[in-house]
């Protein structure tokens, strides 16, 4: 016994057993499990347990012996009815002439087995040396068949199928074209090749593997091999089929004999240096290769999820300093979508028209006057059209698009791409064209379209959030514009009343120099009041210290000296962690709210006291007092006044300043019994830092 058919009996005995213990696994499955799993199971345990039989057979008699012909028809038989009983169903059946073919492999099996195993019996081994031809034959014309069916069966699943399942149909084409390519060799030369043909339980056992797998629950995603792993694993059998070349090269050379076989190795070395120079030195070459290998090895050109994520992840990201800027990013996610090198993307311009603002590696200068008209804009975004640049200087285009000069005469502009979002075009993507020029086919323009809108997305948010960003800087500033004219309306009322009483009171000394310091002093709020206006005024939380409160009410006692005279009452060395303006701002609000409310010889009262750790500064007044209803309703909103005139915004504004400083106003009032203001603000302890107690405390309202 020689080592390569002791190899092959061990290897039938191996594949005798994994298929039998493989039909007997299936016959105690459950039923409704199988069904499950794939439309004929049945039959998957029929073509089990034949492979099982044509095993023993091998096993027994030896690979190609005539006795394993004669059961290798029952397995190819089984095989057969599988694919029919699997691959095509009543709802969507066999066409006629494949249904023709399927019946005359299956008759041509059972014949050959009927004969075979007759003629077996009756002449035994005296049969074989007629027998064995036609056996041969036989085997051979029902792989090709059957290489014919799991192709059309496999084609004609595509997608409805589990991966699983149509790998048994790949595991039988490739049994199948291992017996037939140990049968051709056999026919070609005259002798049975003998190697190929002791290594069959091999290929069954590697075949084995996929029964498992196609009866267990797994693979009901549809499994795709990723474009990378498939270009990878084209590049490899074409490696292989050079080296098979070389082979066949140097065989001929030697059975031709001479020098041939030097000559053979030197011109194969030349050629694999020659290409490998090539695709390694030229991108031309390599986006050609990559050209023919997804147009003719692909369903689809792209890679649509590698494609999306690649495309998102350079809209999302911008880590690198070039990237950061999102029109460019853009730009160049649409570039690459279509292998592209550079891009253009062109915005709408102050002046009308679409003009470039960025562009992604473009060759050459963008002159400044390259606009894209109004008149084209709008042409494509009505219509949505993606111009073919290279249809267009050819007028091949179907309607004028009326694309600008400078752009058609640009040998690299390639594809002209309208970026929309919800029918309006928000801006234009030109791309170079790539290193391999083609044409544009639907798909180009469907990936297309759905990355523009993606595009558009991006662009329209930053938009939106730019736009946002300036109408928050407009209404801050109105905002800020409002709370000092409020400020000049009540500046404006306390000059009026001194120039009034200035008619009555002009002679007297004391007057005079009260006028004179009101006058300073309200320069220097109005002064103040044009600070406040800037949009680089900060807010009064960020100059927040240790503020005495004594002398910050005495000067608001001054100030409103010529209006009338306040109660002061503050306990001795109390500070607050506030800003004093702020503090004087509000103050001077709830003081001149008081004396307006009240009657001209009402006492208005400023009393200052620490209480919980905060300070406490209470405005209080005996006037016509507010009800608990506006207090709690209209008080503290914006535009809401009582007064003919009044802007509505003082409470207001005093309020939000409170809050700022992590203060808070509490009010206390009745109709006609008065009301008190009290301003919560934050204590300095003595080392002049904010005390212990910083919580913001909500507004009450009794």
């Amino acid at each position: 016994m020689t080592a390569l058919s002791g190899l092959s009996q061990i290897l039938s005995a191996l594949a005798l057993t994994g298929f039998a213990a493989v039909t007997l696994w299936l016959l105690v499955r459950g039923r409704a499990r199988m069904a499950a799993l794939m439309p004929a199971p049945h039959l998957l345990t029929l073509s089990a347990a034949a492979t099982a039989l044509w095993c023993a057979a091998v096993y027994a008699f030896a690979p190609g012996s005539p006795q394993a012909l004669i059961v290798q028809t029952l397995r190819d038989a089984a095989m057969l009815i599988w694919l029919g009983g699997t691959f095509w169903s009543r709802r969507a059946p066999m066409s006629r002439p494949l249904r023709l073919i399927l019946r005359m492999l299956v008759t041509i099996c059972i014949l050959t087995l009927a004969l075979g195993g007759i003629a077996h019996l009756v002449a035994g081994a005296g049969a074989e040396s007629w027998m064995g031809p036609t056996l041969n034959f036989a085997a051979m014309l029902v792989a090709v068949g059957g290489l014919l069916i799991v192709e059309s069966g496999v084609r004609h699943a595509g997608a409805g199928q589990r991966k699983p399942v149509m790998a048994v149909a790949g595991g039988f084409a490739m049994l199948w074209a291992y017996e037939l390519n140990a049968q051709f060799i056999g026919a070609l030369t005259g002798e049975a090749a003998t190697t190929l043909i002791g290594l069959l339980p091999a290929v069954a056992l590697v075949m084995l593997p996929t029964y498992i797998i196609a009866a267990m629950d797994v693979g009901r995603e549809r499994i795709q091999l990723s474009r990378t792993a498939a270009m990878r694993t084209l590049l490899l059998l074409g490696a292989a089929a050079y080296l098979i070349l070389i082979g066949l090269a140097g065989a001929f050379a030697r059975m031709v004999g001479g020098d041939y076989a030097v000559l053979a190795q030197a011109i194969s070395l030349v050629v694999a240096l020659v290409a490998g120079g090539v695709l390694l030195g030229s991108s031309r070459a390599r986006a050609w290769l990559s050209v023919m290998i997804s147009k003719h090895f692909f369903e689809h050109r792209y890679d649509y999820r590698a494609e999306w994520m690649r495309f998102t992840a350079t809209l999302g990201q911008g880590d690198d300093e070039e990237d950061r800027n999102l029109d460019r990013r853009v730009a160049k996610a649409l570039a690459q979508l279509t292998g592209s090198p550079a891009a253009l993307l062109m915005l709408p311009g102050a002046s009308g028209g679409f003009r470039v603002a960025e562009q992604w590696h473009w060759p050459t200068d963008i002159a400044d006057d390259a606009v894209l008209s109004l008149r084209t804009a709008f042409m494509l975004q009505e219509t949505r059209y993606i111009v073919d640049l290279d249809a267009q200087r050819r007028g091949q285009t179907v309607e004028d698009m009326a694309i600008p000069e400078w752009l058609v005469a640009d040998a690299g502009a390639w594809v002209v791409v309208p970026v929309l979002h919800f029918h309006r075009m928000i801006a234009v993507a030109v791309l170079h064209r790539p290193a391999v020029s083609r044409s544009l086919d639907w798909e180009d323009l469907d990936v297309l379209r759905i990355a523009g809108q993606q595009a558009a997305s991006y662009l329209a948010e930053s938009q939106s959030q730019a736009a946002l960003s300036e109408a928050r800087r407009f209404d801050e500033f109105n905002r800020r514009f409002a709370f000092i004219m409020h400020d000049i309306k009540n500046l404006a009322s306390q000059i009026g009343l001194l120039a009034r009483n200035a008619e009555r009171h002009a002679d007297k000394a004391d007057f005079r120099a009260d006028m004179i310091a009101t006058l300073k002093i309200s320069a220097e709020r109005l002064s103040d009041l044009l600070v406040r206006l800037s949009p680089r005024q900060r807010g009064p939380a960020a100059e927040a210290g240790r503020i005495l409160v004594e002398p910050t009410l005495d000067d608001i006692a001054t100030e409103m000296r010529p209006r009338r005279a306040l109660f002061i009452g503050c306990q001795a060395g109390l500070s607050a962690w506030a800003d004093a303006r702020s503090i004087r701002q509000i103050v001077q609000h709830l003081v001149a709210n008081a004396i307006e409310a009240s009657d001209a010889d009402a006492p208005v009262q400023i009393v200052a006291a620490a209480e919980q750790g905060r300070v406490r500064i209470d405005v209080i007044d005996q006037g016509c007092g507010m009800t608990r209803g506006f207090i709690r309703d209209e008080l503290f909103k914006p535009f809401v006044s009582t007064r003919e005139g009044g802007f509505g915004l003082g409470a207001f504004e005093a309020l939000q300043i409170a809050k700022a400083m992590n203060g808070a106003i509490e009010v206390v009032s009745e109709p006609g019994s008065g009301s008190k203001f009290t301003l919560w603000l934050p204590i300095a302890d003595e080392m002049g830092e904010p005390g212990a107690h910083q919580n913001m405390m909500k507004v009450a309202s009794k």
